[in-house]
């Protein structure tokens, strides 16, 4: 068949179209409900939103932070525990344990606080894969896998113990995936609304590590110096101090030298296990303990330390966080092979229902980053509480409302420029809302790649990029028809005619145009952050070929303008 005989079967058939209202309609009827039923797949969750989709790195940390006041030696325990099950894994080729502190800052350590780590409570491991070019499994389903494993080994419940995994972000770092921060001025209430709050994380699905960034508090013994008597006794405030620390502690007694090192080495000395330690946490173990250590006295008499020093056993005081010079406690999760937009949602109507009970709720108005907050009032006391949604959720809100905004603006500056071109409101108005029905395709593409990938493909802000551009391309395909129409009238075509023939005749040079597209944006596909911008493109650009070629010559068929 010649390209003049494809032209005219072409033309034919958009003529046809045009001849009688009720195809018309019934292309307009398709498109109007393609619009809306792509668009409801979001919030049918037929297409889930993400702000961006996991990505597989040669690395991921595990934060492990046992019971604040734990020695060394029982995080190094957990520690060793998570290491053994690390040790059998095949993609592991190597790891770096760090006891007592952060691991070195890295990407995610820098908002997560790695550098602010100092304690025997803390820990962390750094696990490193094999090059993810040459492994099947992607690290985050390494990190899904083993998830569960370390935890249920490795968690005690005698002694509360959180292990958290730490993938590499792929975008922005964040302190978590979810963020809720709870504001108020009672600290008792603010450990009682965080609880709550951690208990509904932890009861919604696709949530996982649960952690409330507030310290434990526990009981402790204070010891203190009787000064008066330690100088009846012939004794010394330094003496009593050093015999302690060596009894509980250890300390360095001398140095030495040696030619390899540059500096003198610390000789660290310290009591057996056994001894270092109470056979139980109480009072009456603690004072047996200091009268069976002993000094002698300038007379050369031993000296009990339990008759110079007082034992008083108390609550450790919590350390208080601030934030805009506000008392709060941040609870955290991570998500797990999901967004976080759907568990979030769901926790946030579980504590409403819950917070309901004791508190008025208030819930806030009109869409902003801080659309999801919970006013809470003490119905009893009056006192107010805020609870806030931060972290991935709030910096998908920023993108998605920056985005959106970047769009609104797009589409005013188009319309501005047609109207001046074409000086019809009509006229720009087609040519506008026909590139803003790839967005039909833009969506459509994702629930069909979702089909076709293991993982979920989720609605990203590099698919609203993709959209964006897709603007561009979808008006200048419009405005060739609409120029070429406005043409073949002057020159006395009938309008149908002309719009028939200007479809038929430009249909070459768009399809030449969506193939390009097409062909470079498939690259993209394959990228896991990247990869809704390539589909966006591509999906995209075949709607915006169908709505310039068949449904915008009808709009142009209803308008007096052309």
């Amino acid at each position: 068949m010649s390209h003049d005989a494809k032209n005219s079967k072409f033309e034919n058939f958009i003529y046809h179209i045009l001849e009688k209202k009720s195809r018309k309609f019934l292309i307009i009827f398709l498109v109007i409900s393609s619009l809306v039923g792509s668009v409801m797949m979001i919030p049918n969750e037929t297409v889930l939103v993400k702000m961006l989709p996991s990505k597989s790195a040669n690395t991921f940390n595990i934060y492990i932070d046992t019971l604040i006041g734990s020695s060394i030696e029982e995080t190094k325990e957990v520690s060793q525990c998570v290491v053994s099950i690390l040790k059998k894994e095949e993609a592991v080729t190597d790891m770096e344990l760090y006891l007592g502190e952060g691991s070195p800052l890295d990407y995610a350590g820098l908002v997560k606080g790695s550098a602010l780590k100092h304690g025997e409570q803390f820990a962390e491991i750094v696990v490193n894969l094999t090059d993810k070019h040459e492994r099947e499994e992607k690290s985050y389903n390494i990190v899904h896998r083993l998830r569960p494993i370390i935890q249920d080994g490795c968690e005690s419940t005698d002694k509360p113990v959180t292990i958290r995994m730490i993938e590499m972000p792929s975008g922005p770092p964040m302190l978590a995936s979810i963020v809720v921060e709870v504001f108020g001025d009672s600290s008792r209430r603010l450990d009682e609304i965080s609880k709550q709050v951690a208990t509904v994380l932890d009861t919604t699905n696709g949530l996982v590590d649960i952690d409330i960034m507030a310290n434990n508090v526990h009981n402790e013994y204070k010891l203190k110096l009787n000064t008066d008597k330690i100088t009846k006794s012939g004794l010394s405030v330094a003496q009593i101090n050093k015999i302690l620390y060596l009894a509980f502690e250890g300390m360095g007694i001398a140095v030495k030298s040696t030619k390899k090192s540059n500096s003198q080495i610390p000789i660290f000395v310290k009591l057996s296990k056994d001894s270092i330690s109470l056979d139980e946490d109480t009072l009456q173990n603690l004072e047996l303990k200091l009268s069976a250590l002993k000094l002698m006295n300038k007379e050369g008499l031993m000296i009990p330390l339990a008759e110079v020093i007082s034992i008083h056993r108390g609550e450790s005081d919590p350390m208080i966080y601030h934030k805009d010079l506000k008392t709060m406690i941040n609870i955290t999760a991570e998500t797990d092979m999901v967004s976080q937009v759907y568990p979030l949602l769901d926790a946030r109507k579980t504590m409403l229902e819950l917070f309901s009970q004791d508190y008025e709720v208030t819930e806030q108005l009109g869409f902003s980053t801080y659309m999801f907050d919970l006013k809470l009032k003490d119905k009893q006391t009056g006192e107010s509480f805020l609870v806030r949604f931060d972290g991935e959720m709030k910096v998908t809100l920023d993108t998605f409302r920056d985005l959106g905004t970047a769009f609104i603006a797009a589409l005013l500056l188009i319309f501005i420029v047609f109207v001046i071109y074409y000086k019809s409101f009509a006229i720009s108005g087609i040519i506008l809302g026909g590139s803003f029905l790839s967005i039909i395709g833009v969506i459509v593409g994702h629930w069909v790649a979702d089909m076709f990938t293991v993982e979920t493909f989720f609605l990203t802000a590099t698919s609203l990029i993709g959209f964006i551009s897709l603007m561009g391309i979808s008006s200048r395909n419009s405005l060739l028809m609409v120029d070429f129409t406005q043409g073949l009238i002057k020159q006395g075509m009938e309008k149908r005619k002309a719009i028939a023939h200007a479809s038929a005749t430009r249909a070459k040079p768009i399809m030449l145009t969506a193939i390009a597209i097409i062909l470079g944006s498939a690259l993209l596909t394959s990228d896991p952050v990247f990869g809704g911008l390539g589909v966006a493109l591509i999906s995209g650009t075949v709607a915006a070929v169908i709505i310039s070629l068949i449904f915008i010559p009808i709009l142009l068929d209803n308008t007096e303008s052309i």
